[in-house]
C-alpha cells in the first residue's frame, strides 16, 4: 500500500492534491491546501519533500492538463483511464484586491522539452466582458483584473489551451468554472414605498389585512438574501399600540387584537421593516415601507331621529309641496348604503296624500303632499314615521328607540272655486227652436261650506252668440235660431264656455262647458249638382249623370226625386230625366237630334224629409258635334259657346290675314338684309379709308378739365438718343435722311398758355418740315401721364385755311386722292 501511495503522488501530483483539497472545492482554496499541493507538485520534478523550508511562501495549486493511461490485460486489449475532474475555482465578490489578483496556474507536463504558450477563452476573456480574467502565456499563472459583482454574473465557464511555438496544439483544452461567492452587498428593497390596504371594523383577531413584499438582490439560498419583516410603529395607539402583526417570513399583516371602529379611528399607518440575513439586526441590512390600513365602515349604528314628534301646515289643494323636515343622526360614513336614511308611513295616511323623500344632502325625511287634501274633509294629520338605512344593520346590531317618531299635519282652509256639477254638461235640442227658449239651468256649487259666499255666472265663449246666462242662478235661454247646418256647429254639437265666480278673498273662480246636441229637421231643400254639362247633338251619343246636394243629415237627405217641369212644354218634348238610383239621375235628349248651342235645362229635386222639400235648379247643357269617340270638336265647341256660321268665317278670314301680314314683314326683312349686302360703296374700295378711322367713347369732361398741364406733352429730358438731336422740333416718328431743319427752340418749362396755341405751333412745324414722311402720322410721346386731363378739343380750327397748297396730294397716289379733291380744288369723278 506504501509503495502504491507513494507511486501515485510521483505519477499525478496534482490530482494527489486536489483529492487532498477535497473539502475546499467550494471554498476558496486555503494556503495551506496550496502548499500541500505546491510541496507534491514540486516533488514529482525530484525535489525534496521533507517539508516546507521556513521562508517558503505558499503557492497556488497548479493545474496540469489531464493525460490519458493505457494498460493492458493478457489477451492484449487496452482499457483508457478516466480523467479527474478539475473542481471548480471559488472568488468572492466585492474583493479589494490589490489587481490583477492570481487565481490559479496551469501548466503541461510538456513544458520541460517545449516552449508552451497558454490562453483562456470564454465569457470574461476574450468575450463580453472582456479581459475580467488574464493569464500569463508563459508561466501559465491566471489572474482576475477587477472586482467581481455576482448580481451581474454569478458564474464563469473558460477553457485554457496549450500551445507551442508555432501555435500547433499540444494539450486537450481544460474547461475552468469561476463562482463568484455572494456577499451581502445588496439591502431588501420593498416593491412600493406606501402599501395601502383595508379592512372591516369590527374584524375579529387574525384576520388578514394586506401583504408587502421586500425583495433582497442577493442570494437567497444563503442568509445574505433570506429577508424577514417586523413592525415598527403604528399610529395611532387606539385602543392599543399593537393592533396589528406581521408573518416574518412571507410579510403578511394580520389584526392582533379586537376593537376596530371606523367611528373612533378610520386609518391605521404601519412602519414596516425588512431585513436580510434572516433578520439579524446586528449584520443584516435594513429598509423600511409605510402601510396605510384603512377601516372599513359596516353598519353598526342605527339611525335616530332628533325628535320623537315633528309638526307641519299644508294649504289644501296643493300638491308638491314639503309641509315637514325630519331630521335624523347616523354615525356611519356618510352617503353610503350604511348611512343613507329610508323614511316610511306606518299609519295615519290611508289615502296616501303624502310621501317622505329623503334629500341626499344631509340625509333628512322631506314630507311632501302628492295628493291634495280637503279641508272640508280632513282638518289634521297624525302620522307615524320609522327610518331605517338603505343596508341592513351589521349582525348583532340592534334598531335605536329613536327609530320612530309622530308627524302632525295641520290643513289650512283657502277659498276654493265653484265647482260644476257636471262639465261639461250636454243637452239636446231640435234646432230652429224660438228666440228665448230655457235650455237650461248650468250652475255650480262652492266647497267652502263654512263660507257664505254667492256666485256669479258670466257668458266666456260662445262662437254664434246664440245664448244668454243669467248671472245670478246660472239659467241659459238662446237669443237668435239655433241652426244645425252653421259652421259653428261640429259633428251636431254646438259648444260655449261660462264662467262661475265667488265673493271670497280673494275670489275665486271656474269655467264649465255647455254642449248642444242639435237635432236636425228638415229645413234645407236640395240643389242639382252638377250645374254645368255637355252632351252630343246626337241622342245616341252621350248623356250626363245628376245627383243633388243637400245641407240636411239623414233622413232628410236621399233617396232623391228628379223630374222636368211642365212648363215650358219644349223642355219634356226635347229632354229626359231617367232614374239610376235613390241619389243619381240621368239627363240625355228625347230627340234624334238637337242643334249645337248652350240650352238651360231646370230639373226639379225633391228630398225624403218630413214634409219633403222641392228645388227647382237649372242645369246648363252644351250640344255639340262629337266625334267617333263621343268627343266635342273643335268646331263644335266654338259653336256651342253661342257663335254662328258668320261669326266663324269672320274669325278665320281675320286669322288668315294676320299670317299673310306676318309673312310679309318676314320677307321685306330678308330683302333689306341682301340690298344692304349688294350695296356698292360711294367710293372705291381701294379709296376706303374707313378702317383708319378709330373711335372714341369718351372725349374728355368739361370744366373739371379746363387746368392744362402742358408738361404732360414734352417728351421727357431722360431720353436721351432724343435731347442729343440739336434745337428744334423734335419727331421720333421716324428719323428724317436729309439734313434736319433748323426750328425755333421751344422753351423747357410748357408755357402758360391756351392748349390751341400749342397744337397750332405744332401743326405750323408739320407743314413747314420738308423732312417729314409724305403722310400726316401722330406725334409719339413716350409718356403721357396718368390719365388725360385735356378737355375737347373739338371746337379747334386748322390754321391752314385754304392757304396751303395740297395740289401735291394728287402725285401720292390713290389713297390720297380724296384728300387732294377735297383740300386740293381737283375735278370732281
Amino acid at each position: 500500500m506504501t509503495g502504491l501511495w507513494g507511486k501515485l503522488r510521483q505519477e499525478t501530483p496534482l490530482i494527489f492534491s486536489l483529492m487532498l483539497c477535497s473539502k475546499h472545492l467550494h471554498a476558496v482554496i486555503t494556503p495551506s491546501c496550496l502548499f500541500m499541493s505546491q510541496r507534491m507538485a514540486g516533488n514529482s520534478t525530484g525535489e525534496d519533500d521533507t517539508g516546507p523550508h521556513p521562508d517558503s511562501q505558499p503557492l497556488p495549486v497548479p493545474i496540469r492538463f489531464p493525460r490519458q493511461h493505457n494498460s493492458s490485460d493478457s489477451t492484449g486489449l487496452r482499457r483508457q483511464k478516466r480523467d479527474w475532474v478539475i473542481p471548480p475555482i471559488n472568488v468572492p465578490e466585492n474583493s479589494r484586491g490589490p489587481f490583477p489578483q492570481m487565481l490559479v496556474s496551469i501548466r503541461s507536463d510538456k513544458d520541460r522539452s517545449i516552449n508552451i504558450r497558454y490562453s483562456i477563452t470564454g465569457v470574461g476573456a476574450d468575450q463580453p466582458p472582456n479581459e475580467v480574467f488574464s493569464i500569463d502565456p508563459e508561466r501559465g499563472k491566471m489572474y482576475v483584473t477587477k472586482p467581481l459583482d455576482r448580481e451581474e454574473r454569478s458564474s464563469y465557464h473558460l477553457r485554457a489551451h496549450a500551445v507551442d511555438m508555432n501555435g500547433n496544439q499540444v494539450e486537450q483544452p481544460v474547461d475552468l468554472y469561476i463562482f463568484v461567492i455572494d456577499m451581502n452587498d445588496n439591502r431588501p428593497e420593498f416593491k412600493n414605498q406606501v402599501y395601502n390596504g383595508s379592512v372591516m371594523e369590527g374584524s375579529k383577531p387574525g384576520t388578514t389585512v394586506m401583504t408587502v413584499t421586500a425583495h433582497d438582490a442577493d442570494d437567497i439560498t444563503t442568509s445574505n438574501g433570506m429577508v424577514h419583516y417586523r413592525i415598527l410603529q403604528q399610529s395611532p395607539h387606539s385602543p392599543i399600540p399593537n393592533m396589528f402583526t406581521i408573518n416574518r417570513e412571507t410579510g403578511d399583516i394580520v389584526t392582533v387584537a379586537a376593537g376596530l371602529d371606523r367611528e373612533r379611528v378610520a386609518q391605521y399607518t404601519v412602519i414596516v421593516e425588512a431585513t436580510d440575513m434572516e433578520g439579524n439586526l446586528n449584520f443584516g441590512l435594513s429598509s423600511t415601507a409605510t402601510a396605510i390600513i384603512a377601516i372599513t365602515d359596516i353598519n353598526d349604528n342605527p339611525p335616530e331621529l332628533t325628535q320623537t314628534t315633528f309638526s307641519g301646515e299644508v294649504p289644501e289643494n296643493s300638491v308638491n309641496v314639503v309641509v315637514a323636515n325630519l331630521t335624523v343622526q347616523d354615525k356611519d360614513e356618510p352617503r353610503t348604503p350604511n348611512w343613507n336614511a329610508v323614511y316610511r308611513i306606518v299609519s295615519g295616511d290611508a289615502s296616501r296624500h303624502f310621501a317622505i323623500r329623503t334629500n341626499p344632502e344631509n340625509n333628512d325625511g322631506m314630507v311632501t303632499v302628492v295628493k291634495p287634501v280637503d279641508f272640508e274633509t280632513n282638518r289634521a294629520f297624525m302620522l307615524t314615521v320609522v327610518v331605517s338605512n338603505q343596508a341592513s344593520l351589521a349582525e348583532g346590531i340592534q334598531s335605536s328607540l329613536q327609530y320612530t317618531a309622530g308627524v302632525t299635519i295641520s290643513v289650512k282652509d283657502v277659498n276654493e272655486a265653484p265647482v260644476f256639477p257636471d262639465n261639461p254638461k250636454m243637452v239636446r235640442f231640435e234646432e230652429g227652436v224660438p228666440t228665448g227658449t230655457v235650455l237650461t239651468t248650468f250652475s255650480a256649487k262652492d266647497p267652502d261650506l263654512l263660507m257664505q259666499q254667492t256666485i256669479r255666472y258670466a257668458k266666456l265663449s260662445d262662437p254664434a252668440n246664440w245664448l244668454i246666462i243669467n248671472s245670478t242662478n246660472g239659467q241659459i235661454t238662446t237669443s237668435a235660431v239655433l241652426d244645425r247646418e252653421s259652421v259653428y256647429v261640429k259633428k251636431n254639437t254646438y259648444e260655449a264656455t261660462f264662467l262661475a265666480a265667488d265673493n271670497g278673498s280673494p275670489p275665486a273662480s271656474s269655467t264649465g262647458t255647455l254642449q248642444i246636441y242639435l237635432i236636425d229637421v228638415n229645413d234645407n231643400a236640395p240643389s242639382l249638382v252638377p250645374r254645368e254639362a255637355q252632351v252630343c247633338e246626337r241622342s245616341y251619343s252621350s248623356y250626363v249623370n245628376i245627383t243633388a246636394a243637400d245641407a240636411d243629415a239623414d233622413p232628410n237627405v236621399g233617396p232623391f226625386v228628379f223630374e222636368l217641369p211642365v212648363h215650358p212644354s219644349t223642355i219634356r218634348r226635347n229632354w229626359t230625366v231617367s232614374r239610376l238610383n235613390g241619389d243619381y239621375a240621368r239627363l240625355g235628349l228625347r230627340i234624334q237630334f238637337l242643334e249645337s248651342g248652350v240650352y238651360e235645362v231646370p230639373v226639379l229635386v225633391s228630398d225624403s224629409g218630413n214634409p219633403p222639400l222641392s228645388n227647382r235648379s237649372v242645369i246648363k247643357v252644351k250640344v255639340c258635334p262629337c266625334d267617333e269617340h263621343g268627343d266635342c270638336t273643335v268646331a263644335g265647341a266654338v259653336a256651342a259657346a253661342g257663335l254662328g256660321t258668320g261669326a266663324i268665317i269672320a274669325i278665320l278670314i281675320c286669322i288668315v290675314i294676320l299670317l299673310s301680314m306676318v309673312l310679309l314683314f318676314v320677307l321685306w326683312i330678308k330683302r333689306r338684309q341682301k340690298e344692304r349686302q349688294n350695296k356698292q360703296l360711294l367710293i372705291d374700295p381701294e379709296d376706303d379709308v374707313r378702317d383708319n378711322i378709330l373711335k372714341y367713347d369718351e372725349e374728355g369732361g368739361g370744366e373739371e378739365d379746363q387746368d392744362y398741364d402742358l408738361s404732360q406733352l414734352q417728351q421727357p429730358d431722360s431720353l436721351e438718343h432724343i435731347m442729343c438731336k440739336s434745337a428744334g422740333v423734335r419727331r421720333v416718328d421716324e428719323r428724317p435722311v436729309v439734313s434736319e431743319s433748323q426750328y425755333p427752340l421751344r422753351p423747357v418749362l410748357p408755357h402758360p398758355g391756351d392748349i390751341g396755341d400749342f397744337i397750332n405751333e405744332g401743326l405750323r412745324a408739320a407743314d413747314n418740315d420738308p423732312t417729314a414722311p409724305p403722310y400726316d402720322s401722330l406725334l409719339v410721346f413716350d409718356y403721357e401721364g396718368s390719365g388725360s386731363t385735356a378737355g375737347s378739343v373739338s371746337s379747334l380750327n386748322s390754321s391752314s385755311s385754304g392757304e396751303q397748297d395740297y395740289d401735291y396730294l394728287n402725285d401720292w397716289g390713290p389713297r390720297f386722292k380724296k384728300l387732294a379733291d377735297m383740300y386740293g380744288g381737283g375735278n370732281d369723278d
